[in-house]
């Protein structure tokens, strides 16, 4: 099997842990948080038989709060080469590990004990030797402070780099359904794609993450982009029972686009970040299995002036300001 799909909190983090320990020549690690135990003593457990193990951690969020000093620390004193991600960028938010050259997990969880245990996420391991060595190679040059451009015919999706046009291509493709798993739809550009889809007859169902579990900063932009769809009748869920941390895009039950990109300007425009468009019959089987699963196990949005208020008013006193809601908007 070329590539397949692992779905958190469904399979544990054993096909990852199975992945590392089976590891016999290389480890090479991007992360933005890591820190859950089992983890960390894997890949130390890979060095000490051996394994040329590489970890690369974000060093802060943009906020200034740091998350993997800990991890780093303890590495360190394992004698495991760790580097903070390239300072190219104002955060990586890339989630991916190569093993032994020869496969690579492209994923949407951090590895903290939350996305393995509370969060609906995804990884996709491919095979594939150009998509590895893609990967492979932007770990090397991230790793060197060096340039890493995969050209026009890339097989992966980065951003800085060709995010957008991929996504936005992907969407305007869609011909009969649309299935949308994402914390926050703020990019103006994929909004409207999403909303031209929807005109064009597409079958749109967005699971986003509830306005109280935003931070406040993103709070205008992504309540905003999803009342823009929520009015012309995309039908926007919340998730229930799980936390939604997945980033995918699952069209017409035949393709998908599974990785660490937030649709935000941000993970455009600023940030290192990774993602793969799969077709493979088998992930696509599974993925029409959970997406419906979950579609099942939500309920809509209160989107309305007066449903916001309700939500938001113990966390942002000045929502109706915030929000220009009038408590009146049906």
């Amino acid at each position: 099997m070329s590539r397949y799909l692992v779905v958190l909190p469904d399979d544990s983090a054993q096909p990852i842990l199975d992945a590392i320990d089976h590891a016999e020549k290389s480890l090479r690690i991007k992360m933005f948080v890591f820190s859950a135990p089992r983890l960390l003593h894997a890949v130390i457990a890979a060095h000490r038989r051996g394994v040329k193990v590489r970890v690369m951690l974000n060093p802060s969020r943009r906020s200034g709060e740091k998350q993997n000093d800990e991890t780093r620390k303890i590495l360190t004193e394992a004698a495991v080469e760790v580097i903070d991600s390239n300072p190219t960028f104002d955060v990586t938010h890339e989630k991916s590990m190569v093993v032994d050259e020869k496969v690579a997990f492209v994923q949407s969880l951090n590895w903290e004990t939350k996305n393995l245990t509370e969060t609906r996420d995804y990884a996709v391991v491919t095979a594939h030797p150009h998509e590895v060595g893609e990967v492979m190679e932007c770990f090397d040059a991230d790793w060197n402070r060096q340039a890493f451009n995969p050209g026009e015919h890339s097989h992966m999706i980065w951003c800085i780099g060709n995010g957008r046009q991929r996504m936005g291509q992907f969407i305007d493709e869609a011909k009969h359904s649309l299935w949308v798993q994402n914390e926050r739809y703020q990019d103006p550009v994929i909004i409207e794609r999403l909303v031209r889809a929807n005109g064009r007859g597409v079958k749109v169902h967005v699971l986003a993450r509830p306005p109280h579990k935003l931070k406040k900063e993103k709070l205008v932009e992504a309540v905003g982009g999803m009342r823009i769809m929520d009015d012309v009748g995309i039908k926007v869920h919340k998730l229930k029972g799980l936390k939604l941390h997945a980033k995918l895009l699952f069209a017409d039950g035949v393709r998908a686009i599974i990785g660490s990109i937030n649709l935000a300007p941000g993970s455009f425009d600023s940030r290192r970040e990774l993602a793969i468009e799969v077709r493979d019959q088998e992930v696509m089987d599974r993925l029409h299995t959970v997406v419906h699963r979950d579609w099942e196990n939500s309920r809509p949005l209160d989107l309305t002036d007066d449903g916001l208020l309700a939500e938001l008013e113990d966390t942002d006193e000045n929502v109706a300001e915030d929000l220009a809601l009038g408590g009146g908007r049906d």
